[in-house]
């Protein structure tokens, strides 16, 4: 079982997503912590709904990122956090936190990057008239949106989509998506090589 510190800033759908998978024994994981850059999000309703510890920063806190970043480190550590999930988290991670967990950031991104980086990916996709989009779950590093990628899922642009039904569509796939991945880190099948390519190893 691998520990999770969770990272979010709004509504928490795929920390719900990740909670629900480990209550249904789809993933092998306990949520230590949950962590939210809003002291308003609902996410943080969600977890403490679950029982699980959460701690509500403000945009004071942030006044110095840095600073910031290596409180937040600091409490994903004494929480015993295995790896730090961002789930709808809209910071950038910086040094700290991805120094004392280096390889071990995982973000969702709602394009298939490197396209669509940044973030209105799904609104900027629809925009371009591309005929596919989808998700991306990848390792975060000192890059935005270009750390090496765990997984994709594409996600098809129909004729009559408006950005409101491919959003539904994109969230749906990051809720199934999301916590498939997560298991592959938890069985340890997800390694990086030295090339900076993800290799997933077979069961």
């Amino acid at each position: 079982m691998i520990k999770l510190g969770v990272l979010i800033s709004g509504s928490g759908s795929n920390l719900q997503a990740i909670i629900d998978a480990i209550g249904a024994g789809a993933l092998d994981a306990q949520i230590a912590v949950v962590i939210s850059s809003k002291p308003d999000a609902y996410g943080l309703k969600r977890a403490q709904e679950a029982g699980i510890p959460t701690i509500a920063l403000t945009r004071e806190v942030y006044a110095h990122p840095t600073e910031a970043d290596e409180w937040i480190a600091d409490e994903l550590a004494k929480a015993g956090a295995d790896y730090v999930v961002m789930a709808g988290y809209m910071r950038m991670v910086t040094a700290p936190i991805l120094d004392a967990f280096c390889d071990r950031v995982v973000n969702l991104h709602p394009a298939l990057l490197p396209a669509f980086p940044g973030a209105h990916g799904i609104a900027d996709a629809f925009n371009a008239g591309v005929k596919v989009t989808g998700i991306t779950v990848h390792f975060a590093n000192a890059l935005y949106d270009q750390g090496p990628i765990i997984a994709q899922r594409a996600v098809e642009i129909r004729e009559d989509d408006t950005l409101e039904r491919l959003e539904e569509r994109i969230h749906a796939a990051e809720h199934e998506l999301y916590p498939q991945v997560l298991q592959l880190l938890a069985q340890g099948r997800v390694s990086i090589q030295a090339n900076r390519r993800v290799c997933i190893a077979e069961l």
